[in-house]
């Protein structure tokens, strides 16, 4: 199990925010829980100070190409690249220092997998630099796949045959748990359990990690299999629960 760290950017700047929330109005944005005064390039620096690999830059909206280019530009080959990535820009993020490209809303269409987009995207960066991001909310006691900044449900449903599907296609799966993203009110454990015993690809869970026996928790129930990143609770982004150092 390692920690992936990250840098959400939002409006161009890093920023922790509640993931439900991405679908408020733009007058009014989604509910923030930190912004920072430092540029992303600063979190990138540090994370290859430390060693980190496979960390995400995850461009939430429009506006943050610049920010997340100079992110890459500070830790090339370190990082991976999510946000409205699509077969005819994925080339352009892996040339400018992406270690890997992570996709989810152009694989899908009205709510269900496009099998044509999927082709697409492994055709044009291959599958090995290829991260899914198979980010889930539940509904009916079911975990469904979400898209569009997480505010549409699709109706693939997080199950065994599912991650054997998309394993044929990608080298990693990304897990938000949405519905406790950034809430800082500790893991979706069913969630955890399931991919850990589930996946067959390296995966790495987020939501609602707040503390070190939330990470306790993400090893023990996900048997060791799952990587984690942290967001809200972590020190460098304003939380309280958790140390960077520690994770370091």
């Amino acid at each position: 199990m390692r920690f992936r760290p990250c840098i959400d950017l939002h409006n161009g700047l890093v920023k922790q925010i509640v993931g439900g929330t991405l679908q408020n109005s733009e007058a009014a944005g989604p509910d923030t829980n930190f912004q920072s005064g430092r540029p992303a390039s600063y979190y990138a620096s540090l994370y290859r100070k430390d060693g980190l690999k496979g960390g995400h830059v995850i461009k939430l909206g429009p506006g943050n190409d610049k920010a997340a280019l100079d992110a890459l530009h500070a830790y090339p080959g370190g990082l991976q690249l999510g946000g409205g990535v699509n077969n005819t820009n994925a080339g352009y993020w892996l040339d400018a220092g992406a270690e890997r490209v992570i996709v989810t809303s152009y694989v899908f269409s009205n709510g269900r997998v496009n099998n044509e987009h999927l082709q697409n995207i492994v055709r044009a960066v291959g599958r090995e630099r290829l991260v899914l991001d198979l980010s889930c909310r539940k509904k009916d006691g079911r975990y469904y796949i979400v898209t569009e900044l997480w505010r549409n449900f699709t109706d693939v449903e997080i199950s065994p045959e599912t991650l054997e599907f998309f394993s044929k296609y990608c080298s990693e799966f990304l897990v938000h748990a949405v519905d406790v993203e950034g809430k800082c009110s500790g893991i979706e454990a069913e969630l955890v359990e399931n991919l850990g015993r589930w996946t067959m690809l390296p995966t790495t869970y987020a939501g609602g990690i707040r503390s070190m026996e939330d990470i306790s928790s993400i090893q023990r129930l996900g048997g060791g299999k799952l990587d984690f990143t942290v967001g809200s609770a972590l020190d460098i982004f304003g939380g309280c629960g958790l140390k960077y150092k520690d994770l370091v």
